[in-house]
């Protein structure tokens, strides 16, 4: 059992850093947040009233933070002294794959092991220990956090050295973001030539216009139990959050003068459904922009 510090109990980190106290490690957690600090207290775990407080002593440390600038203002050599010798750092943030070199590249300097590892399952997963993890780091780095990692999710992927990890998920996310639009953009579409949204959905389904939205996450409200579209869009996966992998995305595209048209339409779509106001509903919410239109 690891001595964990915690930074970041939003709405993942925090079922995330509960689960690993079900596993027997002894977790601090920092947030800014108190009723999240609240929150861990009440699942077993300890809160630290700082960064630099909650480093102290750790083997391990666990980050999921919401932007690149974040995690390096985190991840300082002020903070990394504060750890035990040889600490294994965990960055579970999306953010670019340069930043998740940089801070990478700090701790191995200050005699640490870092991985990016990004996760993919949502706030469900979360609560449930079922995440995907996609890794990136030195392979040996990656066997030391294995075992934490399992702690918190289902799925377990090295993608490669320092960065892919980041790479692979907003890879994945641009490909979501791609089917989901795709995905209401058909329902809508039958819909409007009057036919039942379930049975549509069902039918396709069978088909070959199969994919995950369609099948478990479908953005028309009533056809699927428990998704965000089942319940006003609420909780799931922020529309802010889509667009903020979308642009990175797109930045990663621009590095590699990768073409990705569909890509950047969507990060277009999103942006326009973030700035009517709709950004902290779910991103399969972008049905009632198309449905708008």
């Amino acid at each position: 059992m690891a001595k964990i510090a915690f930074i970041g109990l939003g709405n993942m980190g925090g079922p995330m850093a509960a689960n690993l106290v079900k596993k027997g490690h002894e977790v601090t957690g920092f947030d800014l947040s108190e009723a999240a600090l609240d929150q861990l207290v009440a699942q077993g775990g300890k809160v630290a009233k700082s960064a630099l407080e909650v480093a102290k002593g750790a083997e391990v440390v666990v980050s999921m933070l919401p932007s690149g600038k974040h995690v390096a203002d985190l991840y300082t050599v002020e903070f990394m002294e504060q750890l035990q010798p040889q600490a294994v750092l965990i960055d579970s943030s999306t953010i670019d794959a340069v930043t998740a070199r940089a801070v990478a590249a700090l701790a191995v300097a200050q005699g640490h092991a870092m991985i990016d590892a990004p996760v993919s399952g949502g706030t469900a997963g979360a609560q449930a220990g079922t995440l995907t993890f996609i890794v990136g780091g030195a392979t040996a780095d990656f066997e030391r956090a294995k075992p934490i990692l399992e702690g918190m999710g289902q799925n377990i992927f090295y993608a490669g050295e320092s960065g892919a990890g980041q790479v692979a998920k907003i890879c994945n996310n641009m490909l979501l973001a791609i089917h989901m639009i795709g995905t209401s953009e058909a329902i809508n579409l039958g819909v409007r030539h009057g036919l039942d949204p379930k049975v549509l959905s069902e039918i396709m389904q069978k088909s070959s216009g199969r994919n995950w939205s369609l099948e478990v996450y479908n953005p028309y409200p009533g056809v699927a139990e428990n998704t965000p579209a089942s319940k006003g869009y609420a909780g799931g996966f922020a529309v802010d959050l889509m667009k903020k992998d979308l642009g990175l995305a797109a930045e990663a595209s621009l590095d590699t003068k990768s073409s990705t048209p569909l890509g950047s339409a969507a990060l277009n779509l999103y942006t326009m459904w973030s700035e009517a106001g709709n950004g902290k509903f779910d991103f399969s919410s972008i049905i009632k922009f198309l449905n708008q239109q």
